[in-house]
């Protein structure tokens, strides 16, 4: 692993920490449970169907502070709104949490990774690092809770253009909310079957992308390894290629 790959790796993990301080507060505390979200979405559309969007976007909002169960949410979205509308809903509150902590890590992230890195040839290796994997990152970082909001910050840390961040964002993230809302659409107290499926496959898909990509990059590297030490001379190779 590059010496960029590294300090993006321990900023990764650092993120993540943070973000996950909230989610085991509000777990230890009782603050916020499961059953507390489903019983204001049963409420929101007891009242007005239209208001579970807005809860859902605002629960989703909330997960670029608080981890939040991003898929649940979204399944229950297209159980009280049906498909079309629940997709909608889940979409705009996920873009929106990433597209805050995008702005969030342009705007201060530079600074304090600045901070923490003063040699700025360590900033240019981080900046390379993402530059060349973060498109991929984007796409599939809903294989992990947090990964996304960890992800989207990095992005904007790391001076991501604005296009090329919505783009994979917008790839990754949508199609996840249409799935997951279609299958709450089509669950219910008597089949779940629909929900549970998604909540296996969805996570699992993209566990699976992330493997192919990671194994297939590891091939690639360990080749141009074997290429640039069979082309030294015989003096200069004192140990063997990278395995």
């Amino acid at each position: 692993m590059s010496p960029g790959a590294r300090d993006l790796l321990r900023i990764g993990l650092a993120l993540a920490a943070a973000f996950a301080m909230g989610f085991v507060v509000l777990r230890w505390s009782g603050l916020l449970t499961l059953d507390d979200i489903r019983r204001w979405l049963a409420q929101a559309h007891a009242v007005e169907p239209l208001y579970v969007a807005g809860v859902v976007v605002a629960l989703l909002f909330a997960d670029l502070f608080v981890a939040m169960p991003t898929l649940t949410l979204a399944i229950l979205a297209g159980y009280f709104l049906g498909t079309p509308l629940g997709a909608a809903a889940a979409s705009v509150g996920m873009l929106s949490a990433g597209t805050c902590g995008y702005a969030l890590g342009r705007r201060h992230g530079t600074t304090t990774l600045s901070r923490i890195y003063r040699d700025p040839a360590r900033m240019d290796a981080i900046r390379a690092v993402f530059a060349e994997r973060g498109m991929f990152v984007l796409l599939v970082c809903r294989a992990l809770p947090i990964l996304p909001e960890v992800s989207c910050c990095l992005a904007g840390a790391t001076r991501m253009p604005l296009r090329r961040f919505i783009a994979g964002f917008c790839i990754g993230t949508v199609p996840y909310a249409a799935i997951a809302a279609f299958s709450g659409s089509r669950s219910s107290m008597d089949k779940p079957w629909p929900a549970i499926l998604a909540l296996i496959v969805l996570p699992g898909g993209l566990w699976l992308c992330w493997y192919l990509f990671s194994r297939r990059r590891t091939e690639r590297e360990q080749e141009k390894e074997r290429v640039r030490f069979t082309s030294l001379p015989p003096a200069h190779r004192r140990a063997g290629p990278s395995r």
